[in-house]
């Protein structure tokens, strides 16, 4: 399956930001203990073993949860903190429905390119 075609009926293709730094950073807090069975800071949990279909607005920026450990999925709460995991930050391009990881394996962040069926 090609990354484009696991995006749902409407391509909203993302222009992915580079300078992370622009945007306003929310006060968010870890929702994850110390101690938690499978939590390696190395490794990203498995959120959803299937793609999450979420409605983007045009030019609205999003912040996808590339370590697993959000309870805002596809989204990032700010749970990767401590940990090598940042968010990929993006601004739809077009309006519509798309398909965004919820394995945390795709090689097409933040969108599903179909990893998951390799679990």
């Amino acid at each position: 399956m090609s990354a484009s075609a696991s995006r749902g009926p409407v391509t909203a293709r993302a222009a992915l930001l580079h300078n992370a730094g622009a945007l306003a950073r929310p006060s968010l807090h870890c929702t994850c203990e110390e101690g938690e069975q499978g939590m390696s800071d190395d490794e990203p949990i498995v959120a959803q073993k299937g793609p999450y279909q979420v409605e983007l607005v045009e030019g609205r920026t999003y912040s996808w949860c590339r370590c697993g450990r959000s309870q805002r999925q596809p989204f990032c709460d700010g749970s990767h903190r401590g940990t090598s995991f940042e968010p990929v930050r993006f601004v739809a391009e077009t309006s519509g429905i798309v398909n965004l990881c919820g394995c945390k394996s795709t090689d097409d962040p933040p969108y599903c390119d179909g990893s998951h069926n390799l679990l």
